[in-house]
């Protein structure tokens, strides 16, 4: 085990954070530096474990970039969550999705009526939710748009307890795609 040299990765935790900061302006450098250097404190055996052999000035840099990617991503969907706009919940994702075998016609009919499409609770936001909806499954991978398809769109049960689980995250995923559109909408109005 070979001693980290902690100017050096503090100098890297800098570029790293500047060169994000300039990217996601929602995270101030110094912020997404100290995180980066918090990260390696916590996990300081493997940066240890890795410091004396060749390469670890790029794999330490890999793993501040995850670390600062990660970190703005939490301020980002934190910022989205508390805006005081609407925020897509998982759940609401899934009924979008349970929707989307129904026509436009057919979900008109109900709107605003005390009634259910399969288990598909219908109100007047179904619409821009179907929509939001449609737009979020394009930002997925395949993997994820797959699995959610196959279960809340066709209705088909989950074939395993791991197809459940992708499915869960995909739809959480989902709901993060929905919500970024709406405040990538939103942002380009205020402009």
């Amino acid at each position: 085990m070979a001693e980290i040299d902690w100017a050096k990765a503090a100098s890297t935790a800098h570029k790293v954070a500047k060169d994000l900061a300039s990217k996601w302006p929602i995270v101030e450098a110094d912020d997404v530096a100290q995180e980066i250097l918090k990260h390696a404190l916590e996990q300081r055996a493997l940066f240890e474990q890795k410091a004396g052999e060749d390469g670890f000035e790029e794999f330490f840099r890999k793993a501040a970039w995850r670390t600062a990617k990660a970190y703005a991503a939490r301020e980002q969907n934190t910022r989205d969550t508390e805006d005081g706009q609407y925020y897509y919940t998982p759940e609401e994702a899934r009924n979008a999705l349970k929707s989307l075998v129904y026509t436009d016609a057919e979900i008109s009919e109900l709107i605003g009526k005390k009634d259910d499409l399969g288990r598909c609770r219908i109100t007047d936001n179904i619409t821009s939710a179907r929509m939001d909806a449609e737009r979020g499954l394009k930002r997925l991978n395949d993997r994820y748009r797959e699995a959610l398809t196959r279960i809340y769109v066709l209705g088909i049960p989950a074939r395993d307890h791991a197809e459940r689980l992708v499915a869960n995250r995909a739809a959480d995923a989902l709901a993060i795609a929905m919500n970024g559109h709406i405040r990538a909408t939103t942002r380009a109005g205020a402009r």
